[in-house]
């Protein structure tokens, strides 16, 4: 379901859960637990959001979501369908996505698209992460 900004009416946080209305009067919400960067967020920080015009970003919490993936998101199929870049991150939700997108030369607006799922890296820009997550478990390991 393709909604943008100009769709949304209103997004809240209510008993652990992310939810969103459109402006056609239908809701869905989404579990909280599905994003650890949420999950572990002060509701200062939850609250702390930017509406862009394909979805939900987070700042401080380097987080992403796309409007139309409240109404696609099956947590089931989308952990099948998961690509590599989002195992990845989901492993490790201390990286910054954008700190690692400057180790690795990316624009940090692709890197979200990778991490969220919006985009698929190529085999070549797959290895130009791996090898920034790579040189920062060196840097880790040197101090």
């Amino acid at each position: 379901m393709e909604l943008t900004i100009n769709d949304i009416e209103k997004i809240w946080f209510e008993d652990e859960h992310i939810y969103l209305r459109v402006k056609d009067g239908r809701e869905q919400g989404m579990p909280i637990r599905w994003f650890p960067r949420l999950q572990n967020a002060s509701k200062t920080a939850k609250n702390n959001f930017e509406m862009r015009t394909w979805g939900i970003h987070w700042p401080t919490l380097d987080e992403d979501l796309s409007y139309g993936r409240f109404f696609t998101y099956n947590k089931d199929e989308v952990e099948k369908g998961r690509t590599e870049v989002q195992l990845l991150l989901s492993r490790f939700p201390a990286i910054k996505i954008n700190e690692l997108a400057v180790i690795a030369g990316i624009s940090p607006v692709l890197m979200r698209h990778y991490a969220c799922g919006v985009k698929t890296p190529s085999a070549k820009r797959l290895a130009q992460i791996k090898e920034a997550l790579h040189k920062l478990g060196r840097e880790l390991i040197a101090v």
